[in-house]
């Protein structure tokens, strides 16, 4: 099947420069310049991926993800000209996966693009797989169940609503439970080696999973923070 790939951009030029290229590299591409039009074709056309300008009229690119991201698991890449990192942390507790600045290279866009649409591809396969498999591993952890044949965490019972992302990250922590893990090598499994977010999108991560799993997210007992070096998972 093709992948598709919505494009929200509200620079003409740039727009159509995208959809050129991705295009070329065989992907169906949808556009929109706005983000109330970036709304209404990604829950109508269903992308496998979207590429998000952060400045566009009507809606910026910050609200879009947050609305998206209550529909559907669709990966987004940011695209910004700011270089403050506050706005891409923000960009990512919105429930971004990657962020790209302008102006950028297209062939490392082109390779962002391909290397996020391959990893959603295995995550797929396994949940597949699981979905197939009758032990499917359960992982209990005081009142913390994961479910990995569900790609479901429940706490006390009920079930969290985690981000794909922040689910992946909690399953890595929890399979290496009592290991000291660096910030780097957290950023290699659960993003990939080539995502270039940087490490502090692991500390942005790991914030968001202590305010739905630890009892006091200001002094976290579960996720602990080893200082100078990363993290480790208590249970």
């Amino acid at each position: 099947m093709v992948d598709k790939i919505l494009v929200v951009e509200d620079e003409a030029a740039l727009l159509e420069t995208l959809q050129y290229n991705l295009a070329k590299e065989g992907y169906l591409v949808y556009t929109a310049a706005d983000g109330l039009a970036a709304v209404e074709v990604a829950r109508r056309e269903r992308p496998d991926l979207i590429l998000l300008d952060i400045m566009l009229p009507k809606l910026d690119g910050l609200e879009v993800c947050r609305i998206l991201r209550r529909d559907m698991n669709v990966p987004i890449i940011m695209l910004t000209a700011r270089t403050d990192e506050v706005d891409r942390v923000v960009g990512l507790e919105m429930g971004a996966d990657d962020y790209v600045t302008k102006p950028f290279s297209m062939r490392e866009l082109l390779a962002r693009v391909k290397a996020l649409l391959r990893r959603v591809r295995l995550l797929r396969e396994e949940m597949a797989a699981d979905q197939e498999r009758p032990t499917a591993q359960v992982l209990e952890f005081g009142n913390i169940t994961i479910d990995e044949a569900r790609h479901e965490v429940l706490l006390d019972g009920e079930l969290l609503a985690l981000s794909p992302k922040e689910y992946d990250l909690l399953l890595f922590l929890a399979r290496h439970r009592g290991a000291t893990l660096t910030r780097d090598l957290i950023l290699d499994r659960v993003w990939g080696w080539d995502f270039g977010g940087g490490t502090r999108t692991v500390d942005v991560h790991i914030r968001g999973l202590r305010e739905k799993i630890e009892p006091d997210p200001a002094n976290p007992s579960r996720i602990v923070t080893v200082r100078g070096v990363g993290y480790r998972f208590e249970g």
